[in-house]
């Protein structure tokens, strides 16, 4: 299994992104995650399409876009045009997720779908085969900083199992207070796409980045 990290531009400097996008390239990373949030499906609210086409254009990251908003399918298009490599929606956002899932497809991106953490498993296992991506929200999505769900861990594990059942090898990405001292939980509980924001961001970049990595890394050999 491969192992990536995908740090989360939500919480760098806008004051100096490019910057701080270099140090994360410079540490290693070979994923970036963009939240979209509108306001709606969460609370908060983000940033969109402009902001995208500017990273896209400074990195040749692949760009993980996570649509925290209603209704996804009214923008898939444009999320693609602006330089989405991957893109995944919520579950519980969709009005027909099968139907939004393979409107992705057809774009020649990846596909991932997510769900909160109070959403059960079992909603999952008609799309398995249908996504390259499963992404398990370990918060409450919509805010930045928010301490790991200690039961996202059975969960991750439960996602695990459900997918080595049907024999298959889709990634698992997890999202939210995953940090250097809980990291190695989720990656033996099954993940193997993480998303850090502030364990990233705060403080030495590139360091941050580099020690994420080098415990990757291990899990590669």
């Amino acid at each position: 299994m491969k192992y990536y990290l995908s740090p989360s531009i939500l919480s760098a400097d806008f004051a100096h992104l490019g910057d701080d996008i270099a140090a994360t390239e410079k540490g290693g990373t070979q994923y970036l995650h963009y939240d979209v949030m509108d306001g709606m499906f969460v609370p908060s609210i983000s940033f969109g399409m402009p902001v995208l086409k500017s990273v896209r254009k400074i990195t040749d990251l692949v760009l993980d876009v996570h649509l925290m908003i209603e209704d996804p399918d009214r923008y898939i298009d444009e999320f693609v045009k602006s330089g989405a490599d991957i893109i995944t929606v919520h579950y519980e956002a969709c009005k027909d997720v099968e139907k939004t899932i393979q409107m992705i497809r057809e774009k020649g991106v990846k596909v991932g779908v997510t769900i909160k953490p109070k959403t059960p498993l079992s909603v999952l296992e008609p799309l398995l085969d249908k996504v390259d991506m499963i992404l398990l929200m370990t918060v409450e999505p919509g805010f930045g900083g928010q301490a790991y769900i200690p039961e996202s861990t059975d969960k991750i594990r439960a996602l695990r199992k459900m997918l080595n059942d049907r024999g298959l090898t889709t990634d698992i990405e997890v999202d939210g207070g995953i940090k250097k001292d809980n990291l190695e939980m989720v990656l033996d509980a099954g993940a193997n796409v993480i998303v850090a924001g502030s364990a990233i961001f705060k403080d030495d970049i590139e360091k941050n980045t580099r020690d994420f990595m080098e415990i990757l890394k291990k899990r590669q050999a």
